[in-house]
């Protein structure tokens, strides 16, 4: 029997719901549905272990291929289902079954909840756009507000910035000091991170960005734009040092400060730009283990499952909308400082160095 979390049904949801709806549509920075602007769905294509099936739309038929025989099932069943399927994922938690629903997917060839794949897109679509009048098969990727809020970027050693120390007088004492700094939250004690940066700033210590743990991820930043790495060193920084956590007042507050110097005389958004290349080149493929060669992996963007049940397009051929998407529905927040090895004041040449890790989720 099939279990899941209520991100992995989500993608079982979206299946039905766009078969159903027979439309893609956008949505606003906002996660509003745009009501104008839609993409009629030609055929869905699922790649499943046994093979690729296409659902493909007929007027109130969808007309499934690729098993033993052709199966016409009603687009009004794949409504239905998903109004079950919704209101099932909303009142679980944890993983679960469904085997009402099971059984319907395995009536249509659909066998795993999630389509096998090797790259970020989790469902391919054949639409047509009607603004330039062709057809184009497209890979999205999924995410769900129905369950737990999802990354865009991942935490490792991978995205380690380090800073080193700047001071005249930082003792072996003020090292100790600054590491002996924890917080406790219920039963469990972490490093206080804000604490520490605090403490180093007041034994005048200026916290100096170097480089980045891994050359990959320093490289795949470059790529993008040369200067990537310091800025988001900056937003990394304040991040800690604040109490700043969301990625658009992070980056209109490095925006005020401007500590790469930029000529503002023109009210150029110099940060807000690069920073909207760097979530769009994240969202469609780059991450920071892999060497990036700017080939988006989700070809269209992203589909969001809202709580409401919509299924929102976000997607490159409107790149400003997807761009202040990702912009204003993502925020940082701090991984385990422990795993990761970072947050600590360490000594290495007779110098001392600082790192702090940058992690990436949807609001």
């Amino acid at each position: 029997m099939l279990s899941g979390n209520k991100g992995e049904w989500s993608e079982i949801y979206a299946l039905f719901k766009l078969l159903g709806d027979k439309k893609l549509f956008a949505g606003d920075a906002d996660l509003n549905k745009v009501e104008e602007l839609f993409y009629p769905i030609i055929k869905i294509i699922r790649n499943e272990s046994g093979g690729n099936f296409e659902y493909e739309i007929n007027g109130d038929l969808v007309i499934i291929s690729g098993g033993k025989a052709q199966l016409r099932i009603p687009v009004k069943t794949f409504t239905e289902q998903s109004v079950k399927l919704l209101g099932t994922i909303k009142a679980s938690n944890g993983a679960f079954s469904i085997p009402e629903i099971e059984t319907f997917m395995n009536s249509i060839n659909c066998g795993s909840l999630k389509a096998k794949s090797t790259s970020k897109s989790d469902i391919q679509i054949v639409i047509h756009d009607q603004r330039i009048n062709q057809t184009a098969e497209l890979g999205f990727s999924i995410k769900s507000q129905l369950g737990n809020e999802a990354t865009l970027l991942n935490a490792g050693k991978t995205t380690n910035f380090i800073f080193e120390i700047e001071s005249n007088s930082f003792s072996i004492q003020d090292i100790e000091h600054v590491n002996s700094l924890f917080i406790k939250r219920g039963e469990k004690e972490s490093k206080d991170i804000r604490g520490r940066i605090k403490a180093i700033h007041e034994k005048k210590g200026n916290l100096k960005f170097v480089t980045l743990e891994k050359d990959v991820f320093k490289n795949n930043l470059i790529l993008i734009d040369s200067l990537l790495p310091n800025i988001l060193a900056e937003i990394t920084l304040t991040f800690y040092a604040s109490n700043l956590n969301s990625i658009d007042e992070l980056t209109k507050d490095t925006n005020k400060t401007n500590p790469l110097n930029y000529d503002n005389q023109f009210a150029h958004a110099f940060y807000e730009y690069k920073i909207k290349r760097f979530l769009t080149d994240v969202a469609l493929g780059m991450t920071p283990a892999k060497v990036w060669n700017g080939i988006y992996d989700a070809t269209g963007g992203y589909l969001i499952v809202k709580e409401n049940g919509d299924v929102l397009c976000y997607h490159i051929y409107n790149r400003n909308q997807f761009e202040d998407y990702l912009f204003q529905n993502t925020k940082l927040e701090t991984a385990s400082s422990t795993r990761h090895e970072f947050g600590e004041v360490y000594s290495e040449n007779g110098k001392n160095y600082f790192k702090l890790n940058l992690q990436i989720r949807f609001k």
